[in-house]
């Protein structure tokens, strides 16, 4: 991914810090396997797999981390 799509971490709310923390770890999945077919594909083996579901959640916990952090959890 050579475009510039993350400018900051900065977000207003702690909402607008949990969708960016879900869109890193999209991106993330996307920029490990840039197949948009294979991604498809691979789809059906973890939908439905609790661990793996799990897995994906913990990884947006530690971007929301990231994310608060940069936004000194949003105290005024």
């Amino acid at each position: 991914m050579s475009e510039t799509w993350l400018p900051t971490l900065r977000t207003a709310t702690p909402q607008d810090g949990f969708d960016l923390a879900t869109k890193l770890a999209r991106i993330g999945v996307k920029v490990t396997q840039p197949s948009a077919e294979l991604r498809d594909k691979l789809r059906s083996s973890y939908e439905q797999d609790t661990a793996q579901l799990i897995a994906s959640s913990q990884v947006i916990a530690t971007h929301f981390q990231t994310v608060a952090a940069a936004n000194n959890y949003w105290r005024e």
